[in-house]
């Protein structure tokens, strides 16, 4: 039992290794010398309190050899959302107005509609097989010069899509910050590691596809899965689009700090996971899918299957560890007790601390804008928030089990900068009429 215990201690340790790893773009080059321009796609529904800085920020992500355009899909809010975007004066900034019935079917569809309007204005500019597209949140800010650490993967022409490292920006509270120790350290040497593989993912916030590779999916790219960005990546791996990981280009978002919110969004990653079950014959079968990227993509499918039995096991050790140290019975050697009893909980707690304070070190060390007793405050917490992680994979297996597959939208909070809109703007406005 000691044994298996002390796999998980290991594992994150051997994990954080790779931290120190930095992916490096090819020595390659197909853009002899010409730009790569970037339209970056923002789906907002009801982000009145984010928006303005979001664009702002996405804006000015553009240098000479990176011309950006924005496109904002409005998905028929009914709040503020198209008078805040108004106000905003660039002519780089566009529109484009979901109404019903055609607009709220999920971000897939928001994003589907972004291609299409994207992808036939490409065409009449000549610059359809140099276009990179990214999608930035509501709620995300990219760091500057991100887009050309982006661009410098895409010199290769096997690249057809790159992911950015995720920050937290309000990690002032306990839990934003538990966020920010998981995109900025755990999620950043896994992604490491994949890519070093060949199986880096997509995520939602900061991902870049180049147009072309999105023209090889269809009309529709996106689709109505609740990780319509983990689905996508599988996608072009199956399709044999090479997808990188750059951890020096940074993206911040804005971390949840209530729970009970996190467990629904927990619950809907979770959930999405099962569905892309689907793929996993077709990662078998592909050649396209190396055997090391293969079992990294089974590991991570699986994982919301194998954690709930997981948690019931080390819950029932737990159990009999204490029924052991409280009636002296060893249940066959199964348990410690008598003089050894304190050694046992000792391991226990060993091994359910150790992970977390392995990664606040790792936080101190690498992003070195926090103090390290604050780190290591919250890499103690970083139990609390698997238990977190639990609790929403099993909602979501319960959600999966009886076909429920809806969710609700994350609310946002209001942050300094976006209290200030600006003047009135001149902002280009698409109806969707031109997109179809």
């Amino acid at each position: 039992m000691l044994v298996l215990l002390l796999l998980w201690p290991c594992y994150n340790l051997v994990l954080a290794i790779f931290t120190w790893w930095r992916p490096r773009p090819a020595a390659i080059s197909d853009h002899n010398g010409n730009s790569v321009p970037f339209w970056i796609v923002v789906p907002a529904l009801n982000e009145e309190r984010v928006v303005a800085a979001t664009v702002r920020a996405a804006l000015a992500l553009e240098e000479p050899r990176t011309p950006v355009r924005v496109l904002v899909v409005d998905d028929g809010s009914d709040d503020r959302t198209p008078e805040v975007l108004a106000t905003i004066d660039d002519p780089r900034l566009y529109v484009l107005r979901r109404e019903p019935p055609n607009a709220r079917k999920g971000k897939g569809e928001a994003l589907n509609a972004a291609y299409t309007f994207i992808r036939d204005t490409a065409r009449r500019e000549g610059i359809f097989d140099r276009l990179i597209v990214g999608v930035i949140d509501g709620d995300g800010r990219g760091v500057s010069g991100m887009l050309g650490e982006v661009a410098s993967y895409f010199a290769d022409p096997a690249v057809g899509g790159v992911q950015s490292r995720v920050r937290i920006h309000n990690r002032d509270r306990l839990l934003a910050f538990l966020q920010d120790l998981e995109f900025s350290c755990i999620a950043n040497a896994s992604q490491i590691l994949r890519d070093s593989v060949g199986s880096a993912e997509l995520g939602g916030n900061g991902q870049f596809v180049r147009l072309r590779s999105l023209a090889t999916l269809g009309d529709a790219p996106w689709s109505s899965c609740l990780v319509e960005d983990l689905e996508l990546g599988l996608r072009m791996h199956l399709a044999g689009h090479r997808i990188r990981y750059a951890s020096k280009a940074t993206i911040t978002q804005q971390g949840l700090v209530d729970v009970s919110r996190m467990v629904r969004q927990r619950a809907r990653w979770a959930q999405g996971n099962l569905q892309c079950l689907r793929y996993v014959p077709k990662l078998i079968g592909t050649p396209t899918v190396s055997s090391l990227a293969l079992l990294e993509f089974l590991y991570y499918l699986l994982a919301p299957w194998l954690i709930a039995p997981v948690s019931l096991l080390v819950l029932g050790l737990a159990a009999l560890t204490a029924a052991g140290l409280a009636t002296g019975y060893d249940f066959d050697g199964f348990v410690a007790t008598g003089p050894s009893g304190p050694l046992s909980i000792a391991i226990w707690l060993a091994a359910l601390i150790f992970p977390g304070v392995v990664w606040g070190l790792v936080h101190r060390i690498q992003n070195a804008d926090e103090p390290l007793g604050r780190t290591l405050l919250v890499g103690l917490a970083y139990p609390g928030f698997l238990v977190i992680g639990i609790a929403a994979t099993w909602r979501a297996l319960g959600r999966h089990l009886t076909g429920r597959n809806s969710w609700a939208k994350t609310e946002r909070l209001v942050e300094e900068d976006d209290k200030d809109v600006g003047n009135e703007g001149n902002a280009v406005s698409c109806a969707e009429s031109s997109v179809t």
